[in-house]
């Protein structure tokens, strides 16, 4: 028999989604629907990988369940915001970089299945698969035990971030909340830069660099160059208090109003 060309043995990965689950305190009826959800479609390519699918259609489930949850819980709790300042909002609970963050912090990139190669990669703490884990667990969990407890899950662990997006602004599109900040002080505009490309299972991906003057700001990775943009862009809003110290432009002169 050919070698598996995996990042682990079917026993093992097992284990380790079996291992995961127990401290998410999730009970599974199903645990080969908890399995598929770590799939990563890479392990198809390998020729006698001994799997038939990944997770690319139970994370399109979860994905809706996930807006659903976020969308219906906004509009509870916020009667008095409008429909664009909710979608803001919401984009930004939902957005890559929030739950590959998420994904990693409860431990999914020890779970997922990947080819060798891809694991040789990292793969496992690529933000976008990272990501795309989440909701496909999401998507298990409610395959498995229903919507109220994909609701809990989520309510706990992804509308529990909202107090950090609030009180850091990350609710505001990065690139325009960037642009403002720069322009305010040194009246200059932030440039993007396209620093390599990665190939990702035949999907490029794009790898972007913010930055003003010589300083870096900011580094994003999308499957698109204003994807790419953005999380740069976002990356650069969070780490504002590290790169706004290295700084040396002159700043503008605001004139004092009599």
């Amino acid at each position: 028999m050919p070698r598996i060309s995996l990042r682990y043995d079917r026993p093992e990965f097992e284990e380790k989604v079996g291992i995961l689950l127990a401290s998410l305190q999730i009970l599974p009826k199903n645990p080969d629907i908890y399995v598929l959800a770590f799939i990563h479609r890479s392990v198809l390519n390998e020729a006698h990988s001994g799997y038939a699918s990944s997770n690319e259609r139970i994370e399109f489930l979860g994905d809706a369940v996930l807006e659903l949850v976020i969308t219906e819980k906004l509009f509870s709790d916020f009667p008095f915001k409008s429909e664009g300042e909710m979608t803001d909002i919401r984009s930004a609970l939902v957005r890559g970089r929030n739950l590959a963050v998420i994904a990693h912090e409860i431990g999914c990139s020890d779970a997922i299945q990947l080819s060798r190669w891809e694991s040789m990669a990292k793969g496992q703490e690529n933000p976008y698969i990272l990501a795309n884990t989440l909701e496909a667990l999401i998507g298990a969990i409610y395959l498995d035990l229903g919507f109220h407890e994909a609701k809990s899950f989520i309510l706990d662990h992804v509308y529990g971030t909202l107090a950090h997006i609030l009180e850091e602004w990350l609710f505001v599109d990065p690139k325009s909340h960037l642009q403002e900040v720069t322009q305010a002080i040194w009246g200059i505009t932030p440039t993007y830069t396209v620093t390599a490309e990665e190939w990702q299972d035949h999907n490029k991906i794009y790898v972007v660099v913010a930055s003003l003057g010589n300083i870096t700001l900011g580094e994003g990775k999308g499957s698109s160059k204003k994807k790419s943009e953005q999380d740069a862009a976002e990356n650069a809003v969070a780490q504002r208090k590290i790169w706004e110290s290295q700084i040396t432009l002159p700043k503008k002169v605001i004139p004092l109003h009599e």
